[in-house]
């Protein structure tokens, strides 16, 4: 059982700068996955808030004037 853990050990020190280039590696790609969601996130977001800001409004709003104008109208008069 002790041999092998030496053994292990040897061969781990042999492959060590290897095995920290690809541990270097996988954390830049996650790095730069990461920072490409973000990014799209926040291209998304602001893209959205752009969106609904220029859009032009298209709800017209229909008051019925009718009875305001003549209840108006009959203030003026005196009967």
């Amino acid at each position: 059982m002790s041999q092998e853990k030496v053994n292990r050990y040897k061969e781990e020190k042999a492959n060590r700068k290897q095995i920290l280039a690809k541990e270097k590696r996988h954390k830049m790609y996650m790095r730069i996955g990461g920072g490409l969601i973000a990014l799209a996130l926040v291209c998304w977001l602001g893209y959205s808030v752009y969106d609904m800001a220029t859009r032009p409004d298209t709800s017209e709003v229909t008051i019925n004037t009718t009875a305001l104008d003549e209840y108006l109208g009959s203030l003026g008069t005196e009967e």
